[in-house]
């Protein structure tokens, strides 16, 4: 799909869907929105831990309490042996269309030389990157509209599954702003260069169908399966994959990107050796030619 009249449409479109975050029922449903230990919902079950951004009454924007909320629960489940995959989506019709509107319109209002905005958002006892220093597996089940911070927040995460139409954009040019939260290390690394300028410069909506084939999420399931799909994808890394392997790999993944090939080969041998000495490996095999699930260790020395 081209960036022309189509785009046009799904940002006009999108602006709809979340436009009742500024009319008076929205402030209205504000006002009586969940309390901040509940901005965020917590559910485990089979290893597997849901966590959903639970702010309905203002279409999951985004706010301080929410991320330092969302960051407590990832750090929560990182500490809990008994979770080995993490699954995110969001409450309602929308999955976060970024910072929360009052906030926007608060920041554009405010004295320049005085106001920090972005850190406002995103002020938190965490770094605005914490999702990344997840070891476990972290997928999202994109169930709406995703922009702004809530997009980079859901290209922090290892996958992303999205439901049919889902619009995604980083908004932020269309904003008066520049490319926020690290979506100019993120976006290149997932896209390519060239997409991610596009993708950052011209702020257009893509549908889910676009954004899969770049490469921007990785399935797309129908809207009253996809958190379904999420989770029986995340049931069966926590049943039948090694904790510590997996993170290991996801380790990998990042440090080789700054890395040249012999470098990348050479860790590899080396923590290829470090497996081979571990018990996952020899439960591995056993598991395998007895035919019945492994019996996996939590996460061990990476």
């Amino acid at each position: 799909m081209d960036g022309g009249r189509d785009g046009s449409a799904a940002d006009a479109d999108l602006s709809r869907a979340c436009a009742d975050r500024d009319d008076a029922s929205s402030r209205l449903l504000r006002e009586n929105d969940v309390s901040n230990d509940d901005v965020v919902l917590y559910e485990a079950d089979g290893g597997v831990a849901t966590l959903t951004l639970n702010r309905p009454g203002s279409a999951n924007g985004w706010t301080g309490p929410l991320q330092q909320r969302y960051f407590e629960l990832l750090a929560q489940c990182q500490a809990d042996d008994a979770i080995k995959a993490i699954v995110v989506t969001g409450a309602g019709r929308t999955f976060c269309p970024g910072a929360d509107m009052n906030d926007l319109q608060a920041f554009s209002k405010a004295d320049p030389s005085t106001s920090s905005g972005a850190e406002t958002v995103t002020r938190s006892t965490y770094p605005l990157h914490f999702p990344t220093t997840i070891t476990k597996p972290t997928i999202g089940a994109i169930n709406g509209a995703c922009a702004g911070v809530g997009l980079i927040q859901a290209l922090m995460l290892d996958l992303r599954f999205s439901a049919p139409g889902v619009k995604y954009t980083v908004a932020f040019a269309r904003r008066g702003l520049i490319a926020e939260y690290g979506a100019a290390w993120l976006l290149p690394r997932l896209v390519g260069q060239s997409r991610a300028l596009d993708l950052l410069m011209s702020s257009r909506v893509v549908l889910a169908d676009e954004a899969l084939s770049m490469g921007l999420i990785s399935q797309i399931h129908p809207a009253d399966r996809l958190l379904d799909e999420a989770r029986s994808y995340a049931f069966d890394l926590a049943t039948n994959c090694s904790p510590t392997s997996m993170a290991v790999m996801k380790r990998q993944v990042t440090h080789s990107w700054q890395q040249d090939l012999p470098e990348a080969m050479d860790e590899a041998f080396e923590l290829m050796n470090k497996s081979l000495r571990r018990p996952d490996f020899k439960e591995g095999v056993s598991s395998y030619l007895e035919k019945r699930s492994p019996a996996f260790h939590p996460i061990g020395d990476l």
